[in-house]
């Protein structure tokens, strides 16, 4: 047995060696050393400082209660228990002596060292130059100060009453403290040692009830989070007093340690029980429901409003420009001239739903891989900026053939090149207008250093590095080439050294490998590259921030670089309400399938985009730029950590020029704004108007077509997204890349809902220019207030209208007859016009192994009108009646511009979209639609499709499988003939809806 545990032991200790080793040589490397190494050195004190309190306290209680125990003669009765329990220990009791405090110190120590930012924030503290309005204290008490005394508190009172009660047991097992009989009875020694940790114990206990009285600034209440005015007027007084009692108690406890009588200090503590039960727990219902609660509106309006002033500001919704907006619901012609920029930029790729397109377009090779969802970013494009979608090519571990360990850990190490797509075009086949891609990359993007070692899904490590001239890494295929790919040495310096046999064995024990130890792939100039993920290389070197979930890449100074945005946060912002991040930020993408990392559920009620930080896709290099200077939170930990976030001055114009506003905290700013863009104490009390983010329409069957989900956001209907739009606000003076979202109301439980626009939300998401300026409108927060008696459609009930109508409705189903599945695309809402413009893309996906969504078609809704066409200038003008101002190609080139609105012969008036019905079309069929009749051609040629669909299925059901090839070859054509007569009646005066 001593072996075994002596074995243990060793492998315990090499592994932690291992580990710690490892770390150092991964900080160094990236130069971010100092962080590590204050965040060990501090966590190690701590658990020493801490562990040694605690083990040092209850083994001198338990040796001193020891040392004065009574001598006496075995005596009959309950004592002659006591004596067989004393000879059973007495063999143990050095080792309890020694053991128990031990345990209970590492307890205590490893509680105490988790806390070790609450000791460096307060050892740096700033001030926040503001007061709370109760006691008058700087922010910067609450955040910083408080915390760190109340963690002083808590481990102090844990060492006390643990030692107290270790010491207690002791003197009770010898028998200095009896309580058989009429009364407890003690020896003097007993006494006094009983006495002393009593005081000490309820010392500690009033400087916590004096510090509860901060502690209601950040109650949370049914209606709102602060002190409310029963907390201001009985609660904080009836804690001072507590106190004051506890600390009259502490002394009678003294005075009984000297004096000896345990009568004052139990009426001491008596005392303070009614004083708690009476002033802390009786008196103050009393006062809520006889004084606040008849008058709970008028009483706590002070209060509200202290609380919404206060979380405004602690979530940056302080300087939202609020503008009241009135939408027309009628598309005149020409009315999108004075919004072409925001029209012509309009947004119809995609970027959650055309990831399957770019793989079936540039994957390439079958180890290769794109995220889901794709990112969007702006590139300046002949003099022009252009809203992309982006994605890296990255390795795919499981689309290697061999997949032994020097293919996997030295041959396939990287990605190769990102592949940008235009947000507002597409090719006449559905495809996406591709600016950069292919293998070697090439496009109008600028050049760049392609191969991608680190990013979202590379492996967990890869070992690279080598003489010149070795190449035995996998770079890209090309035929021209032995073995059809092209070979590759790494360069850069990306990871710690693995030259060496200590080196080696080192990452041996961490990655639990020994091939690195062994393998003969692994040189003296080899690197090993691991923590490649961004977001977690980020909150490496960055422990004190809260990572966004969604990097991004892009090229900056010819490299590829993710941009990561780094949150400091605080829970103790005095009257904020507080928000759970995971709750806030969910949404459609913040699922397990894909890319977009959901939030930790902390509960915080200050936040701040204070770091923006970039990690190098090839060398893996991080740094970390200061971008709100301001933040107190970020100023305490830069003196926490002197040098490791750069000012913003050392950012590069390029940089800045692709930095952009964190979905993430928008998405907290959305759910705070829902509610706190009620300013009044009344209204906000009442909770009449607050809003809720509506459900994504397009998820769940509405992807798909069915039925839209038109209600609001819940567990079981995730969010709609934000989208990152260019677009001009009303009274904005220039167009700008933002991000977007909508609001409905939030309806009360058994109300019906009501599901129509509350409000838009935008913010400036564009950072800077390549000039290398800030811009001054970055993230102004920009607000359009609806009505609250309007009827504006909100996105589930304009989904609806979409899947209900029946031109729309008739196209579609005939495409999901011919075996091809049909796909809504992101629903954007767009300020336009004088009005609110949606927008929303039509996928169509064939069937088969291989099979991937083409941009079909677009949708689009101005007030009751419906617009349907392949581009999206072609379906503005069904709109706005022939001439929504927006020029042909402007939103969306491609062929067939003139609208595909099959009907039943019914013709409609695009200047207003009120159906002109024929006799045989009944006036629900074209309610709120404007339709044109479906070309001779186009209807033939449908209509044999369903024929041969229906051919098809049938002779799947024989199992005549050689009939059901011909039917589908005749599907096929039937549906190529369709398309043909739709693109050459497009060309046709007779094809324009009559006017």
């Amino acid at each position: 047995m001593p072996v075994l545990v002596g074995v243990a032991v060793l492998v315990l200790l090499v592994s932690l060696v291992a580990s710690v080793a490892t770390e150092v040589l991964w900080f160094n490397q990236l130069g971010f050393g100092r962080v590590y190494f204050t965040q060990l050195a501090l966590r190690v004190g701590l658990f020493l400082v801490a562990g040694a309190l605690m083990a040092a306290a209850v083994a001198v209680s338990m040796t001193v209660a020891y040392k004065n125990r009574p001598v006496y003669a075995p005596v009959p009765g309950p004592a002659a228990s006591l004596d067989r329990y004393r000879e059973g220990l007495e063999p143990l009791r050095r080792v309890l002596t020694v053991v128990l405090p031990l345990l209970l110190g590492l307890f205590a120590g490893s509680a105490a060292s988790s806390r070790w930012e609450t000791v460096l924030l307060w050892w740096n503290r700033t001030s926040f130059g503001q007061v709370d309005p109760v006691f008058g204290h700087d922010v910067g008490l609450y955040v910083f100060t408080i915390p760190f005394v109340r963690f002083v508190v808590g481990l102090l009172t844990a060492v006390v009453l643990l030692a107290g009660i270790a010491g207690a047991v002791t003197l009770y097992l010898y028998g200095a403290l009896r309580l058989s009989g009429p009364g407890a009875r003690t020896t003097v020694a007993a006494r006094v040692q009983l006495a002393a940790t009593a005081a000490v114990l309820v010392g500690l206990q009033a400087v916590s009830y004096w510090l509860d009285r901060y502690s209601t600034l950040t109650n949370v209440h049914q209606r709102f989070a602060g002190a409310s005015y029963t907390d201001v007027a009985v609660v904080v007084p009836a804690r001072g007093i507590l106190a004051i009692a506890a600390v009259i108690c502490a002394v009678l406890f003294i005075l009984t340690a000297v004096r000896g009588g345990w009568r004052f200090p139990a009426a001491g503590v008596g005392l303070l029980v009614v004083v708690a039960v009476v002033a802390a727990g009786i008196v103050p219902a009393v006062v809520q429901r006889v004084q606040v609660a008849p008058n709970e509106a008028r009483v706590e309006a002070p209060y509200i409003q202290d609380n919404i002033e206060a979380t405004r500001a602690a979530f940056g919704l302080d300087e939202t420009r609020v503008q009241p907006y009135t939408p027309t619901t009628e598309g005149e012609a020409g009315a999108l001239r004075g919004d072409a920029a925001t029209t012509a930029s309009t947004r119809i790729l995609d970027p959650a739903v055309v990831s399957p397109t770019f793989a079936q377009n540039q994957q390439v090779r079958g180890f290769y891989q794109f995220p889901n969802p794709l990112d969007v970013d702006r590139y300046t494009i002949d003099g022009q900026s252009q809203d992309v979608v982006v994605a890296v090519r990255e390795l795919r571990e499981s689309g290697i053939g061999n997949t032994s360990w020097v293919n996997t850990r030295t041959a396939y190490t990287h990605g190769y090149g990102l592949v940008a797509a235009a947000g507002n075009d597409k090719q006449s086949n559905g495809e996406p207008t591709y600016l950069e891609g292919g293998i070697p990359a090439s496009g109008s993007l600028p050049e760049y250093e392609p191969r991608i070692y680190f990013g979202e899904e590379s492996p967990e490590y890869s070992i690279v590095g080598g003489p010149p001239g070795s190449n035995q890494e996998i770079d890209y295929p090309d035929d021209t080439q032995p073995g059809g790919v092209a070979r590759y040495t790494y360069t850069g310096n990306g990871g710690p050294s693995v030259g060496n046999v200590i080196e080696r064995a080192l990452y041996a024990i961490k990655f639990r490998d020994a091939n690195i130890l062994l393998s003969s792939a692994v040189n003296d100039q080899s690197q090993i590259l691991y923590d490649r993920n961004p977001r977690e290389r980020v909150q490496k070197v960055a422990p004190f921030l809260t990572i966004d979930g969604d990097p991004f890449p892009t090229i900056v100074d010819g490299r590829v670089k993710w941009v990561v945005d780094g949150y400091t946060t605080s829970a103790e912002y005095p009257y904020s309400q507080p928000q759970v991040l995971q709750e806030a930020t969910a949404d459609t993408l913040t699922t397990p399938t894909g890319t977009v990392a959901a939030l930790p559920p902390n509960q915080v009620n200050y936040l701040r985009n204070s770091v923006k930080a970039t990690v190098d896709a090839y060398s893996g290099q991080v740094e970390l730029y200061t971008w709100d200077d301001t933040d107190p939170v970020l100023r305490a930990w830069k003196k926490a950590f002197p040098g490791s976030v750069k000012e913003l001055t050392a950012m590069s114009a390029e940089l800045m020029s692709h930095v952009r506003y964190p979905e993430d905290l928008f998405k907290v700013q959305r759910t705070v704004m829902a509610s706190y863009h009620v300013t009044d104490p009344a209204a906000f009390y009442s909770q009449n108007d607050f809003w809720r983010i509506p459900a994504d329409p397009t998820s769940g069957a509405a992807a798909s077509g069915g039925t839209a989900a038109a209600g609001a956001a819940s567990p079981d209907s995730p969010a709609q997204p934000p989208y990152y739009l260019t677009l001009q606000m009303p009274e904005q003076p220039e167009a700008s890349f933002s991000l977007t979202s909508t609001f409905i109301p939030n309806n009360r439980s058994g109300e019906a809902a009501r599901n129509i626009l509350t409000g838009f939300l935008a913010v400036d998401a564009d950072a800077g220019d390549v000039a290398g300026q800030k811009r001054d409108g970055y993230g102004q927060l920009r607000l359009l207030q609806l009505p609250t008696e309007g009827t504006v459609n909100g996105p589930g009930q304009i989904q609806n209208e979409f899947n209900t109508n029946p031109a729309v409705g008739q196209f579609l189903n005939l495409l999901r007859q011919g075996g091809s599945t049909v796909r809504y695309g992101n629903l954007l809402t767009l300020p336009v016009g004088g009005g609110l413009l949606y927008v929303e893309p039509v996928y169509v996906q064939s069937t088969g192994e291989t099979a991937y969504p083409t941009l079909q078609r677009v949708l689009v809704a101005f007030g009751d009108n419906i617009g349907f066409a392949d581009t999206l200038d072609g379906a503005l003008d069904q709109v706005f009646g022939g001439d929504s101002g927006v020029t042909a190609g402007d939103a969306g080139s491609g062929t067939g511009d003139a609208p595909i609105t099959p009907g039943d012969g019914s013709t409609a008036s695009p200047s207003n979209g009120s159906p002109s019905q024929s006799p045989s079309q009944s006036p629900s069929a074209t309610d709120g639609a404007t339709t044109a009749p479906l070309p001779q051609g186009v209807r033939d040629a449908l209509q044999q499709a369903v024929a041969a669909e229906r051919e098809a299925q049938q002779a799947l059901q024989n199992g005549d499988f050689a009939a059901y090839g011909q039917a589908q070859d005749r599907l096929k054509q039937a549906l190529d003939a369709a398309v043909a007569a739709e693109q050459a009646s497009t060309a046709s005066p007779s094809a324009t809806p009559a006017g």
